[in-house]
């Protein structure tokens, strides 16, 4: 399981012109499934990206969590995160997993999340999205679950 976490101002996603989700102050996480991925690895992430402290407290230093500062979260699934480009300039999608596994481990992720009272908002799993966003630092961190 990979996640880009992006520390935003305000992130919205749209799906044929209209706005489909949006949050203001958090985290934009763009999320994406291997083979090797389960409802543990879900669960571990779920806590790991509950309780990052990224967001910068009176001295500027990234000392506060989504808690501290009533942030949102939007999470968007996005396969692309498995792309391997190693031969040549097509990228193939084979380490990504399966839609309808990749579907259920999605919505579970963000179950686990709301579960740890964070407040999130979806995109739509397997649509064609748009992504506004303004990034805050800008911060974007990388949670590989092989590197945990």
């Amino acid at each position: 399981m990979r996640i880009i976490v992006q520390r935003v101002n305000y992130a919205s996603v749209s799906i044929d012109g209209k706005i489909y989700s949006k949050i203001g102050n958090g985290i934009l996480l763009l999320v994406g499934f291997t083979q090797n991925d389960t409802i543990v690895t879900c669960e571990k992430l779920a806590k790991k990206v509950a309780s990052l402290r990224i967001f910068e407290d009176g001295q500027k230093k990234m000392n506060l969590g989504l808690d501290d500062i009533d942030g949102e979260v939007l999470s968007v699934s996005q396969f692309t995160l498995y792309a391997n480009c190693k031969k040549g300039r097509r990228p193939d999608f084979e380490q990504a997993l399966i839609l309808d596994k990749a579907r259920l481990l999605y919505e579970y992720f963000n179950t686990c999340l709301k579960d740890l009272c964070v407040n999130v908002k979806t995109g739509l799993f397997q649509a064609d999205m748009k992504i506004e966003l303004e990034n805050d630092g800008p911060v974007t961190i990388i949670l590989d679950s092989e590197s945990l």
